[in-house]
């Protein structure tokens, strides 16, 4: 069995060989104990954060990953800030009109809509150190996972925790992430109107298709990233000369 310091020191060569981990940039903090390895920082993208957790899985010796690392948002906003953009993404996407909505404020849940006993939902936001987390129920894997990732997109967002509940249980399935993927390229302006085609396999998503410009060839990647799940995601886009 490998000691501490090279379980640690295979974790980082792990991190080196990967082009997408910069950690020049963003320093990854790495310790080890008891079979766990416990990672602290912050990275650049969703995509860093769980290549870094997979990685160091992966590392022979490993029994769990401990994840504290978090995004380096492109702007800093307060936790009231973020609590609002999320909520009100959620209030204004057709998929949670009937959701009730309620966000935590200064200690107290305050219920920005309420619906019937019979809605397809109940989500509850609530912000801390840009850490969004999401609890409550909705109906469908689909709506946790773009629940999630509308947390992702509000300015601030550090990382997001879905803790959402999906009643009645269903059985999860790479159809279920294509089905999400399907409804945030299409409320996505950048990806809206591209051809693009997705697949998905054991939770790996590969991308393939035209788009106009860079930025929409790397926002289809990113949603990919935020899903609930997705492990991994082969980006073969085309951008249109």
């Amino acid at each position: 069995m490998p000691d501490k310091d090279e379980i640690i020191k295979r974790v980082r060569k792990a991190f080196e060989y990967d082009r997408q981990i910069n950690l020049h940039r963003h320093p990854v903090k790495v310790s080890y104990a008891d079979g766990v390895v416990i990672l602290e920082g912050e990275v650049e993208s969703v995509a860093v954060k769980k290549l870094a957790l997979e990685h160091a899985a992966a590392v022979d010796g490993v029994r769990g990953v401990v994840d504290r690392l978090h995004v380096a948002p492109a702007e800093r906003r307060g936790d009231g800030a973020i609590r609002d953009s999320v909520c009100a993404l959620l209030l204004h996407q057709p998929e949670f009109r009937q959701c009730a909505i309620r966000g935590f404020a200064s200690g107290r849940l305050e219920t920005l809509r309420d619906v019937a006993a019979a809605g397809d939902g109940d989500i509850e936001v609530a912000v801390s150190e840009g850490v969004v987390t999401l609890e409550g129920r909705v109906g469908s894997n689909s709506h946790k996972r773009v629940a999630g990732v509308l947390g992702w997109w509000s300015p601030g967002c550090r990382d997001v925790v879905n803790s959402l509940a999906v009643e009645p249980p269903e059985a999860d399935s790479d159809d279920e992430v294509l089905d999400a993927l399907g409804l945030v390229l299409e409320m996505d302006p950048l990806t809206r109107d591209a051809q693009i085609h997705v697949s998905c396999r054991d939770y790996v998503v590969t991308l393939e298709g035209v788009v106009r410009t860079e930025e929409g060839r790397r926002q289809a990647e990113l949603n990919a990233w935020c899903l609930f799940a997705v492990d991994r995601v082969v980006n073969r886009i085309a951008v249109q000369q």
